[in-house]
């Protein structure tokens, strides 16, 4: 049984990760929703714009398009490095090193003169934000097996609630600090947010009892190729879930705000009410009502369950005939990414080895980043070229052929870890 003083040591540490994930998320959205803008600005200058002109990418929307891919390919690509520097060296100092990065990323976006250095801010900005599986691994790490998807929900919810306050603080700052008033905001709270980190936060894996115990840290090319060789092992399987997930995911996030105004004639001026909407439930599940769920039906099954809200909120999306229809399906899809991807983050903590912990979470990072790439290019042609409701209907029945994957995940969500095949 957990002693007392243990169980409160980890929910403080709990605590003071939602509060670290909360405080960098408000940065984050201090300077991202302004970006469009900076980019219309400086798409004409520097040696990055005169190329991108050369091969006829340098129109305002092109440039834009390729900054937000700029910051997603270099996160997905530095996500299992982060991890494995942090099972080798421990979670505190990955963290460290990314929340500086971040930080200096703001700065270079509060100065920078032309696209280039735009381009360099999203780059840093990128490396930097790889660390989302490292506090993954942290998370999991601090609390017991049977509450790491709960966790991971209240984790979850902090950073929602800093999505909603970092666009105000940033507006707020360009308003009286002019257009390099955000990126300053945004890197002094990156700065706060390390020295809160710094003074609070305690390291969470023995990396020196793990190298004598003679565990070593696979690379992360490995680990990637294994997800990919080894589909049948449950490791390999949750990360398949989870990525297919995510990208299906995006047939709403990318097409949603055309299909409303398509099928209800929904404006610029209404449609945030729905994202404001979706952004409430999601909170709410993930703080209120996931960890209550999970002690009912468990990980496994609420995960399966959590999928099939998914694909029946995306999916009802093309069938509802009026608004309060329609609320109802939008609403199935925050409550099914609620139980799905806390729970499939919470049962690959278990079974990948503690050692390896988070070089897999970052390898899910990669895995759920390529397709938040690529799933929006397809929805977006298919929208275009085969229908407006193709791209939900499509997402809607993926997901629902991706439930087998883990039907029998139960059996390995009994024990704290099964070490992955060698």
């Amino acid at each position: 049984m957990t002693a007392p003083h243990d169980e409160r040591h980890a929910k403080g540490k709990l605590v003071v990760l939602m509060v670290t994930a909360f405080m960098d998320m408000v940065g984050i959205l201090m300077v991202n929703p302004l970006m469009p803008f900076y980019a219309k600005d400086m798409h004409e200058t520097g040696v990055m714009a005169r190329v991108l002109s050369s091969i006829g990418m340098g129109g305002e929307g092109a440039v834009v398009s390729l900054l937000v891919a700029t910051f997603a390919i270099v996160q997905l690509v530095s996500a299992p490095q982060w991890g494995r520097v942090s099972d080798r060296f421990g979670r505190r100092p990955a963290m460290m090193i990314g929340l500086g990065g971040s930080a200096l990323a703001y700065l270079v976006f509060a100065y920078a003169p032309t696209l280039d250095w735009l381009f360099l801010s999203r780059i840093v900005q990128g490396a930097g934000g790889g660390t989302v599986g490292v506090i993954q691994a942290y998370v999991a790490d601090s609390t017991k097996p049977e509450d790491r998807a709960k966790a991971l929900g209240w984790l979850s919810a902090a950073t929602n609630a800093g999505v909603a306050l970092g666009p105000v603080i940033g507006g707020g700052a360009m308003h009286f600090l002019g257009k390099s008033g955000p990126g300053l905001a945004a890197a002094l709270m990156s700065c706060i947010t390390m020295l809160f980190a710094f003074h609070y936060l305690t390291e969470s894996h023995d990396a020196v009892a793990a190298k004598a115990a003679g565990k070593t840290v696979r690379k992360s090319s490995e680990a990637v190729r294994r997800v990919i060789s080894h589909g049948a092992e449950p490791s390999s399987r949750l990360i398949w879930i989870y990525a297919i997930t995510m990208g299906s995911f995006q047939a709403m996030t990318t097409t949603l705000a055309l299909f409303l105004s398509w099928r209800f004639g929904v404006t610029a001026t209404t449609i945030g009410f729905f994202f404001t909407y979706i952004g409430i439930i999601s909170v709410i599940t993930r703080a209120l009502i996931l960890g209550k769920m999970v002690d009912r039906f468990g990980e496994a099954r609420l995960s399966r369950l959590g999928m099939v809200l998914l694909a029946c909120g995306l999916g009802g999306m093309t069938l509802a005939w009026n608004v309060p229809t329609l609320a109802i399906a939008v609403a199935l899809v925050p409550l099914g990414t609620a139980f799905t991807f806390p729970c499939v983050t919470g049962l690959l903590s278990r079974v990948v080895a503690s050692h390896e912990r988070g070089l897999y979470m970052g390898v899910q990072q990669t895995f759920g980043g390529i397709a938040r790439v690529g799933g929006p290019l397809y929805f977006g042609w298919a929208y275009d070229h085969l229908g407006h409701r193709v791209p939900f209907l499509t997402a809607a029945v993926v997901v629902l052929l991706t439930i087998g994957l883990g039907l029998d995940m139960e059996s390995y969500g009994k024990t704290e870890e099964t070490a992955a095949a060698s």
